[in-house]
């Protein structure tokens, strides 16, 4: 059965089961500060088990993509060494929000693998909640009754906390479950040992396909476990795993979810899958790793240096550093696997068909990247080798080489073990688990249960409307974190802060009391559909009536920001092309960011059209018209732009200035003449083929001008009020460049005529040429006198110190003759020598320069220098 009928065959079933058939979300998560992806098919659905939202279908069943590569679930290093855990995931998964429960999810369970997918009753194993002592729980008896009518008895294991005790997280929604297991061994294994003694013995062949959850549970911060006022099914099933079944291999990697990939991979490499060990480990990275990087990029999350953005950036160069060492891949090429990819599962996510090209561009940039990285990496890891007193490199260095330039440690490894080095790992692993201890405890944070003052939950945002408003707090947490010390988190039964979100940052105001006692908002934000307000100090009166009042200065900036990026990206496809599409944003008081798709640099014409473009939106006075809670088809029937890694609803809110038209939940100006003005400060490269433009608005724009105007008036002012104050500036920058010419010119014939002086001054030492002295020449002029000395004599040994305007310079010349004879290196001596001027420096093995601060410690360098030529 191929790939795509498994997965069809999975929604029809359920389908049947009057479930409703959902799109997969988006796997970069946006309004959820505890996950940074999508991990377990339940994620997008955890506002719905946590009772913070009313879900519209109590059935729904999907294919959801998911990524484990930072986190608790974290499968990243074991991806490629086994052939069933991956990065990127899909699972397929059937829910029930207080609607079936064990008996009907176990049912339909049987039913879909035996007699849907024709899996052999005799292969497959269940487990069930053994129960735990510790927290009071009996075994899931009731589970094991449903399974008794299915499967015989000795086919039903029993499993403990870890296995089969399903929790969110620290805190929250769990519940028991029930896996199935599959056993795909021959005959002849079977024989040897069963099936059940390898069950959760990461075998293989035999393995979890599917997880039944019964969510019945809420964890309490202290621990404790009390009842939700509802039960609700999570089922889990490993996409992969199941074609692995279905289509007879023994690894996920040979089902044709993979295959196609790999073949793709064989083609370019000229290596062959099942030969080799290490090649094999190596595809199977690569063929993993891109669809993981693919999708990500897809979902709108670009590679970076930070969050999100640097695990993909780290997933990818992990599929280019396997590809380098064990493939022998000098080139790009993981990029050219994106057309294989997107035309397998282009049908099922046409996101990769749409942003094929966009993906091809990133994974090509960010591969040419790091292969230059690993080039300068080769180069260090040469010289901490001729470096090294003995055959053994620490694992510090080896550290500040993986940490600082992303040079992996077994191709260090690797590579010292051909020169006949030895690497002490053991050193490596200390300064790694150092790392971590710091990275962890920088990010610390334990997190209260949720105090309920109220059950009025509805947690209406009146913010469109109004900046003012009557609330009551319904419930508050303690949060403490090393970074912000003790915080705490307010819920009200209505607000007007605007939470951050799309791009927006959330608001800031304060709440007053009837006695006039003031708490200050710092922030506002969404978690799992609940907006949540922070502040520093708890209110006096909890249970009274506030006022809670939004900072209007810095909203109204945000929201003229806001509705600019609307405007400028009407303008870019205006002006660019309907290629351009939004790839991220951040919409502040003071500014605005705007991430675009676009393939070169936008020329000065292109940034006046589009300031134009939409200083003439403003100057038109358009006014807001937008639609709340509208159907997504009706606003996309108008011509609303939605964008990709956004989750939408089935209703949604629309946002028109014009023929702008966008679906948007951010705050906007009631009028585009309210934003006064538009000016671009900044265009440049985010990342192959995506253009980032930075702007501001508003009252940042007065600012502008106010700031320079004032340096205008300064400069005029330096040029003796000038009439004509540009022209009198080319007349100085004219009258600059001939003086420089004149004084380059004096310099060399200063050069010259102190050759004659050093020559004199020039001492024999060891049948070396040398002389250490001060010279009132500046860099260029002390390396002219060197290379016009080394011209004239062999064996020649010359250092030069200078200073200027308190900075302190040392020259190092040395023959080659001298280089290749007594092994003497003019970049290492400077280097040593610049501690005395309290710098460093470096170069070729006869010329080098060392820049210090400290002008004094010329003289020792000097009298330093001889020590060289005296050994």
């Amino acid at each position: 059965m191929k790939s795509q009928d498994i997965r069809s065959n999975f929604l029809n079933f359920f389908k049947e089961k009057k479930h409703t058939i959902v799109p997969s979300a988006p796997m970069v998560l946006k309004d959820d500060p505890t996950l940074m992806f999508v991990n377990s098919g339940m994620a997008p659905f955890k506002e719905f088990f946590l009772g913070n939202a009313e879900p519209k279908d109590n059935r729904i069943a999907d294919s959801q993509k998911c990524l484990r590569v930072s986190g608790k679930h974290n499968d990243l290093e074991e991806v490629g060494y086994d052939t069933y855990h991956h990065t990127l995931f899909e699972m397929l998964g059937n829910w029930s929000f207080g609607d079936y429960f064990k008996n009907e999810a176990i049912a339909w369970a049987w039913e879909l693998l035996t007699e849907v997918y024709k899996i052999d009753k005799n292969i497959l194993y269940v487990t069930v909640f053994e129960g735990d002592k510790e927290d009071g729980l009996p075994m899931d008896q009731e589970a094991y009754d449903f399974w008794k009518e299915y499967i015989s008895e000795d086919r039903i294991l029993m499993g403990n906390k870890k296995d089969n005790f399903w929790e969110m997280g620290d805190q929250g929604p769990c519940g028991p479950c029930s896996e199935i297991h599959v056993d795909i061994r021959s005959d002849d294994e079977k024989a040897k040992i069963s099936g059940k003694d390898l069950v959760n013995k990461d075998h293989p062949q035999v393995v979890e396909i599917w997880n039944l959850v019964f969510m019945q549970y809420n964890r309490k911060a202290n621990g404790t476990l009390e009842n939700l006022p509802n039960k609700h099914i999570d089922t889990g099933m490993g996409f992969e795993r199941l074609c692995m079944v279905l289509q007879g291999v023994k690894s996920n990697y040979d089902s044709d979810v993979f295959i196609p990939i790999i073949r793709e991979i064989e083609t370019i490499t000229n290596k062959q899958y099942g030969k080799n060990e290490k090649v094999d480990v190596a595809i199977r990275v690569i063929s993993d790793h891109v669809r993981a990087v693919a999708f990500s990029i897809a979902d709108g999350q670009l590679p970076s240096n930070t969050g999100a953005g640097y695990v993909i950036r780290r997933i990818l160069r992990r599929a280019v550093r396997y590809s380098f060492t064990f493939l022998n891949q000098k080139e790009p090429f993981i990029y050219r696997l994106i057309d294989v990819l997107s035309n397998k599962m282009g049908i099922a996510f046409p996101e990769l068909k749409s942003q094929k090209h966009l993906i091809e561009n990133v994974i090509k940039e960010e591969e040419y990247s790091f292969l230059r990285t690993l080039d300068q990496g080769l180069v260090l890891l040469d010289r901490i080798v001729k470096d090294s007193k003995n055959k053994i490199i620490s694992g510090e260095k080896a550290f500040e080489l993986y940490d600082t330039y992303g040079f992996p440690l077994d191709l260090t490894s690797l590579i010292l073990r051909e020169k006949e080095f030895t690497l002490d790992e053991t050193g490596f692993h200390v300064e790694m688990k150092k790392q971590k201890e710091r990275s962890r405890a920088a990010s610390q944070m334990s997190t209260d249960d949720w105090i309920v003052l109220s059950e009025d939950t509805k947690e209406e945002f009146v913010g469109y409307d109004t900046l003012e408003v009557n609330v009551q707090i319904t419930r508050y947490r303690k949060v403490t974190s090393k970074k912000d010390g003790e915080m705490y988190q307010l819920v009200f039964d209505l607000t007007p802060f605007y939470p951050e979100g799309g791009g927006q940052v959330g608001d800031k105001g304060y709440l007053e009391d009837t006695h006039g006692d003031v708490v200050y908002i710092l922030d506002t934000k969404k978690e799992n559909n609940v907006i949540i307000h922070f502040t520093k100090n708890l209110p006096k009166h909890l249970n009274e009536t506030f006022k809670a009042v939004v900072d209007a200065k810095q909203r109204h900036r945000t929201e003229a920001n806001h509705t600019a990026t609307h405007l400028l990206h009407q303008a870019l496809r205006e002006v660019l092309g309907d290629h351009v599409e939004q790839k991220g944003s951040a919409v502040h008081s003071k500014y605005l960011r705007f991430d675009f798709s676009h393939f070169s640099k936008l020329t000065v014409e292109e940034l006046r059209d589009v300031e134009n473009f939409v200083n003439a939106r403003i100057d038109g006075k358009l006014p807001l018209i937008e639609k709340r809670n509208i159907p997504m088809q009706e606003a996309m029937d108008e011509g609303a732009m939605a964008l990709f890694g956004e989750k939408y609803g089935d209703s949604v809110r629309s946002v028109r200035f014009g023929q702008s038209i966008e679906l948007c939940g951010g705050t906007h100006v009631k009028n585009t003449s309210d934003i006064w003005h538009f000016k671009i400060v900044s265009e440049g490269a985010v990342a192959a083929g995506i253009r980032r433009i930075e702007a501001i608005t508003s009252d940042a724009v007065k600012d502008f001008y106010h700031e320079n105007n004032r340096a205008f008036y300064e400069m005029k002012d330096l040029l003796n009020n000038a009439k004509e104050p540009v022209k009198a500036l080319q007349n100085l920058q004219e009258e600059n460049s001939n003086l420089k010419k004149q004084i380059e010119q004096l310099l060399k014939d200063k050069a010259k005529n102190i050759q004659g002086e050093l020559i004199n001054e020039l001492t024999e030492i060891n049948g070396v040429q040398f002389l250490a002295r001060q010279l009132d020449l500046d860099a260029s002029g002390i390396k002219d006198v060197s290379f016009e000395l080394g011209q004239q004599f062999d064996n020649l040994f010359l250092l030069f110190g200078t200073s200027n305007n308190g900075k302190a310079l040392l020259s190092c010349y040395i023959s080659k003759e001298l280089v290749s004879s007594k092994g003497l290196n003019a970049g290492q001596i400077v280097k040593e020598l610049g501690k005395f001027i309290h710098g460093g420096g470096g170069g070729q093995p006869f010329f080098a320069t060392a820049g210090g601060k400290n002008p004094k410690g010329i003289d020792q360098a000097l009298e330093k220098a001889k020590d060289y030529i005296l050994k």
